[in-house]
């Protein structure tokens, strides 16, 4: 376990001597997404008293960081079983602590493997609303219950107050239960979004194989052939790779320095950190395929993961969902098309980037269906994720 980083034997306390909010955001884009709703909550009211579980972002918006979940998450059957004993010693220490200081309110942010577990126990040590106590708790992002586990939205409505779903067609699945599920908008749709992707015809292309070291490892490899392949026909042309840092900055180092020549023209690149204008794009099923298809970049989805991984999710889903990037669902096709698993190879990756870059309807397609996704992402059903959150916060927040 030694990839693991440290768990302390107990928590920092409240810096503030005791805590309003506590947030849990376990992976990267939650990170992202609660920093900027911690930033309007403290401007509001900037002696509100917030700690997280999350990472950098959050206490770069004010939060008080409480441990890092950032960069170390499992995914997939194999890798959670590997990771089972560090996840069950962090759970219990995040119970503990909580359990101490009784935050007013926990906001859960995606993440639902954790902070799931962590609702239903609140409730049943009586810390909870819904288990007799005084700390509300919240779920920002719903899991994908229309793609597997639908069952679990009676769980949901048991230990949550309420959900805040971020695609319109969520709150649907919730109907024939009691809880609270409304759509507040997603986070890349907001007046005063910025995202850090746009399309150029003549920039580079964009190479992202997820944010966390273990999809990395099994994604990036056929990315670095795809583009050697293209880059035959198209020897000025540079790709970018996005990263998060740390584990993940590491294992694309580690790739390109063994692929050596293949890996020329390769530029690695901080997340967030610069704008991109890129001509094509090859991503990860994950939260930057949307960013990308936001933007209107044209390219493809990509995913590979460990076969008994694939072999299980694919029977999960079965029947549920045709596609596996968020854009496809939404739009109800396959606008970016998807290469998974054995069909995730570099031949047909690398003529995709050339259709991408020399046809010039599927360039003004994918700006076409940009627009699209923003009109679907954009509507409102009465708040703001802010607006929402703000109604369980005492004081109330004006």
């Amino acid at each position: 376990m030694s990839h693991f980083p440290s768990i302390p034997v107990k928590f920092e306390r409240p810096r503030a001597g005791g805590v309003d909010v506590l947030i849990l955001a376990g992976e990267h884009s939650g990170d992202q997404h609660a920093a900027k709703i911690v930033k309007e909550l403290l401007t509001k009211n900037p002696q509100l008293k917030i700690a997280a579980f999350g990472g950098p972002s959050l206490r770069e918006a004010g939060a008080q960081l409480l441990f890092d979940m950032t960069g170390f998450s499992a995914v997939g059957i194999v890798e959670v079983l590997a990771a089972y004993p560090f996840y069950k010693k962090l759970f219990s220490r995040m119970v503990d602590w909580t359990k101490v200081w009784k935050p007013g309110l926990v906001i859960l942010v995606d993440y639902p493997g954790l902070n799931l577990r962590f609702a239903n126990e609140l409730r049943e040590a009586g810390i909870s609303v819904k288990g007799g106590g005084k700390t509300q708790v919240i779920q920002y992002v719903s899991p994908q219950l229309w793609a597997w586990k639908p069952n679990r939205r009676f769980s949901m409505a048991r230990d949550l107050d309420a959900l805040g779903t971020i695609f319109p067609f969520e709150p649907a699945v919730y109907k024939d239960t009691k809880l609270d599920a409304r759509f507040v908008g997603h986070p890349f749709a907001e007046p005063g979004h910025h995202s850090n992707l746009s399309y150029d015809p003549d920039g580079p292309i964009l190479l992202l194989p997820g944010s966390r070291p273990k999809p990395v490892k099994k994604i990036f490899p056929a990315l670095i052939e795809a583009f050697a392949l293209f880059r035959e026909n198209y020897p000025k042309k540079r790709a970018v790779v996005l990263h998060t840092g740390g584990a993940v900055h590491a294992e694309l180092y580690r790739l390109c320095a063994e692929y050596g020549n293949q890996a020329k023209g390769i530029d690695l690149l901080p997340v967030g950190e610069t704008n991109i204008s890129a001509s094509a794009a090859l991503v990860s099923s994950g939260t930057m395929s949307l960013t990308v298809a936001l933007a209107g970049i044209p390219g493809a989805v990509v995913y590979r993961a460990n076969p008994l991984t694939w072999w299980v999710g694919r029977r999960l889903i079965a029947g549920r969902i045709d596609n596996l990037g968020i854009a496809n669902i939404l739009l109800k096709r396959q606008a970016w098309p998807e290469y998974l698993q054995t069909e995730c190879e570099p031949e047909s990756l690398a003529e995709r980037l050339k259709v991408c870059v020399e046809d010039s309807s599927v360039r003004q397609l994918a700006q076409s269906d940009a627009q699209e996704l923003f009109t679907l992402l954009s509507a409102r059903a009465g708040s703001t994720p802010v607006e929402w959150i703000s109604g369980f916060i005492t004081p109330k927040l004006s």
